[in-house]
């Protein structure tokens, strides 16, 4: 399947194609941003319940499983989209199989790529939100993108994308060399000093650096783990990641 790329006049298309409902809701204003879905198995169409993860919105669901604005607002009885609330479960009538969606926005900030383990055997996005602002961070979950190991309700290589990103802010995951500030944090579920990346989630691991190091022109000496960073005092994101094939793959896809 091609990996789609939804430009600006895309989303604009899609305001259109809801305009034909009798009560049009039109999506944000994503301005100077480019979207990428992740590319999904093809499988039949089918009722599914989805817990709302920190960011989410209701165009943005509808765009993860290909359905109309309208179709969640009716099926939940929602009146107004800024109604939904974090940790909310929806019902999302006749879903198409989940893809991420990825928005990239125009920046210069970005220059390294930090990679972390949870250290942690389950989680997901909305899980580590609620961990990090119990540890005093006043924006919750300190990273850019979440991949998920099949744990928490999320499918195994899952990408959830945190407020952070969406809002272009700094992270809370890197504290050494100023890493929060330019770093584009991304944290796997699970703990790889004891066990092993799954496969799904380093298939999904490669392609979400590879369109971020692309997009935002980052080098490959830039793209480490955690630990590698200059005073951090850290086996993240543990001993058993393969770094080795990471980059090797990597140099592949150029």
């Amino acid at each position: 399947m091609k990996r789609l790329i939804y430009s600006i006049a895309v989303v604009g298309m899609v305001t259109v194609l809801c305009s034909c409902a009798s009560t049009p809701i039109k999506p944000p204003d994503y301005s100077r941003m480019d979207i990428i879905t992740q590319p999904a198995t093809p499988i039949l169409r089918k009722d599914i319940i989805h817990k709302v993860a920190p960011g989410e919105t209701v165009w943005r669901i509808a765009k993860m499983y290909d359905i109309r604005i309208e179709d969640i607002m009716q099926a939940n009885t929602l009146k107004k989209p800024k109604e939904l609330k974090m940790g909310q479960s929806l019902l999302i009538p006749d879903a198409a199989p989940l893809e991420a969606v990825i928005p990239l926005y125009p920046s210069k900030k970005w220059r390294y790529i930090i990679i972390h383990h949870s250290a942690t055997d389950e989680g997901c996005a909305l899980h580590f939100h609620f961990a990090h602002h119990s540890r005093g961070f006043k924006r919750g979950l300190g990273y850019h993108f979440v991949i998920n190991n099949g744990t928490r309700e999320k499918d195994d290589g899952y990408i959830e994308i945190s407020p952070r990103w969406l809002k272009q802010l700094n992270g809370a995951h890197c504290k050494a060399s100023g890493m929060n500030k330019k770093g584009i944090g991304i944290c796997l579920v699970g703990n790889f000093s004891k066990e092993r990346i799954s496969e799904k989630q380093m298939d999904s691991l490669l392609y979400l650096v590879n369109c971020l190091r692309k997009y935002y022109k980052i080098s490959l000496k830039n793209i480490m783990g955690h630990g590698q960073v200059f005073g951090a005092r850290t086996e993240c994101p543990g001993k058993n990641f393969p770094f080795g094939k990471l980059k090797k793959q990597l140099k592949v896809s150029d």
